[in-house]
C-alpha cells in the first residue's frame, strides 16, 4: 500500500525494542500500516505479538525506536511530550481493556476530564451528550465505585467519544466484563464510531469480522493484512 497523505494512519517500518534486565526486546519488527479515515480495522494475533504496543504507537504514548508514525497528518516523532498530549486531545479517543476511571470522581466529571484539559468551555456539555449516548443519562453524579463494570467502560466510552475524536483506538474492551455486557458494550462502541476511524484490538473473530478490515500480528510483524482466514 502507498501512502497518498491523506490516510489518518501511515506506519512505514516502526520498529518497537524496549530494554530489559536482560536487554533489548523487540517487539515491533518493522511493521508498515495505511488506515483511511473512517476505516475500521481490527488488530489480532497471538499474546505478545504487539497489538497493544502498535496502539501505543499509534496513541503518541509509546515512541518508536526507528521507523515512521504518522496519524492524522502528524509526524508523531517530532513532538515533544505536551505536543503529543495536545495532539491526543485533538485527535485519539482510547478505550482500555481496564476503566481508568478517577474514583473521587463522577461519572460526568470523568468524561469530561480530556475536555477540560483542552480548556473546552463546553466540557461538561459534550460529556454529558456522550454519557446519555451510552445509556447513562442516571448516572451522572455516580462514583465509579456506584458503577457495574459494564457502566463503568460505557463511561469509560463516553470520555473516549465526548472530544469527537478523529482516531478511536479500543484495546480489548470487553476483556474485563462478562459476555452479555461485552457484546452491549460493543454494539454502542460500533454504532457511535460512525465517521471515525477505529481501530480494535481483540481476540475474538465475532468482533473482528464487524471490521471492514482485518490485520494480523505475529512476532511484532504483519504476518496478514485484509481478511479473517
Amino acid at each position: 500500500m502507498v501512502d497518498t497523505g491523506e490516510s489518518m494512519i501511515a506506519l512505514s517500518d516502526v520498529r518497537l525494542t524496549l530494554q530489559s534486565q536482560a536487554g533489548g526486546v523487540n517487539i515491533l519488527r518493522g511493521v508498515d500500516l495505511i488506515a483511511a479515515p473512517g476505516e475500521v480495522l481490527a488488530i489480532m494475533g497471538p499474546s505478545g505479538a504487539g497489538k497493544t504496543s502498535l496502539l501505543m504507537l499509534m496513541a503518541g504514548l509509546e515512541r518508536a525506536s526507528s521507523g515512521t508514525v504518522r496519524v492524522a497528518g502528524q509526524d508523531l516523532s517530532a513532538l515533544n511530550e505536551d505536543q503529543l498530549a495536545a495532539f491526543r486531545r485533538e485527535n485519539v479517543g482510547i478505550v482500555f481493556q481496564g476503566f481508568h476511571l478517577a474514583p473521587a470522581m463522577t461519572a460526568l466529571e470523568n468524561a469530561a476530564l480530556s475536555l477540560e484539559f483542552a480548556g473546552r468551555a463546553d466540557a461538561f456539555v459534550r460529556a454529558e451528550e456522550a454519557l446519555v449516548a451510552v445509556g447513562l443519562h442516571d448516572r451522572l453524579s455516580h462514583y465509579p465505585a456506584e458503577l457495574s463494570g459494564g457502566e463503568q467502560q460505557r463511561v469509560a466510552l463516553a470520555r473516549a467519544l465526548a472530544p469527537r475524536p478523529r482516531l478511536l483506538l479500543a484495546d480489548e474492551p470487553t476483556g474485563n466484563l462478562d459476555g452479555e455486557t461485552g457484546a452491549r458494550v460493543m454494539e454502542l462502541l460500533f454504532s457511535l464510531a460512525g465517521g471515525m476511524t477505529l481501530v480494535l484490538v481483540t481476540h475474538d473473530p465475532g468482533l473482528a469480522a464487524r471490521c471492514g478490515r482485518v490485520v494480523r500480528l505475529r512476532d511484532g510483524r504483519v504476518a496478514a493484512d485484509g481478511g479473517l482466514a
